[in-house]
């Protein structure tokens, strides 16, 4: 069975909104997004429809060069997933996408975050909600706690995530291309092994 990468984009663009929900969770980068190529081009979460209007949200397809999120901070995540949850992700996404004008963004469902209060909404989700709802078909992906729970947090430290990229968002598709970054701390990785492995064996240990 073949292997397949998908992404995890955290972000934070200094919104009143995301400020008042890092005040409240006491960490930042509490937007969360789920991407299925290092550069980003095919990103997706539930968020502001408008830039300027935090008030309208929904489905979204996200766009990594737009002047709302190229200034936010991030951190990027990678995690290997099989052929068949990776079809699997993809169409639980495609079904949401497809009904996408019933949807809304979940706001009275981060009040039962908040309170520990579960509040299942039909056709409203937050981002990490979302995230979680597309996923929900991954046995080793679980939480242990009700969807309505997930926090962004949650997600960035499960077992598995691998971070390829912290700093601006806007600079992650600047200073190089993104499957050079990755390459690049693949062979760092690779290179940190061997030299440790190379001091080992002049020690005389194996």
């Amino acid at each position: 069975m073949g292997e397949r990468i998908i992404y995890f984009l955290f972000t934070d663009t200094g919104s009143y909104l995301s400020k008042a929900i890092n005040f409240y969770t006491k960490k930042s980068l509490n937007h969360v997004s789920i991407g299925f190529d290092p550069q980003l081009k095919e990103l997706y979460s539930f968020g502001r429809k408008q830039p300027r209007n935090p008030f309208i949200g929904g489905f979204i397809k996200e766009d990594i060069h737009s002047e709302f999120l190229k200034r936010s901070t991030c951190e990027l995540y990678s995690f290997k997933v099989t052929e068949e949850e990776y079809e699997g992700i993809l169409l639980n996404i495609k079904e949401i996408e497809a009904k996408k004008q019933l949807y809304k963004y979940n706001f009275i469902g981060l009040f039962g975050v908040m309170f520990e209060v579960e509040i299942n909404r039909k056709f409203a989700l937050f981002c990490s909600e979302f995230v979680a709802t597309v996923l929900r078909d991954m046995k080793r992906f679980q939480f242990g706690k009700p969807i309505s729970f997930i926090t962004p947090a949650d997600i960035r430290s499960y077992p598995g995530m691998q971070l390829i990229y912290k700093g601006i968002l806007g600079d992650y598709s600047e200073q190089k291309e993104p499957e050079k970054v990755i390459q690049d701390q693949a062979v760092t990785k690779q290179s940190f092994i061997f030299l440790i492995s190379s001091r080992f064996k002049r020690l005389g240990l194996k």
